[in-house]
């Protein structure tokens, strides 16, 4: 599990500093938990969403065949 630290926030984002080499990401602030501040340690639980990606690819695959058929008319 990786761990980052509130750099600070921009507006409606929060700057992290992530791991060990403290990567700078952005992040929506609305995504963070309430009471945060700059400075604060938090923990990221980042997982594979298994059934979001069949579900993802099952769309694109849909509206791909949709236009094909479209064109061949």
């Amino acid at each position: 599990m990786a761990t980052a630290v509130i750099d600070r926030f921009e507006e409606d984002k929060a700057v992290l500093l992530v791991g060990a080499s403290e990567t700078k990401v952005v992040f929506p602030a609305v995504e963070l938990p309430d009471g945060l501040s700059e400075g604060d340690y938090i923990r990221l639980d980042i997982s594979y969403d298994e059934a979001a990606t069949k579900a993802a690819l099952a769309e694109a695959q849909a509206l791909l065949h949709d236009i094909q058929g479209a064109n061949e008319s």
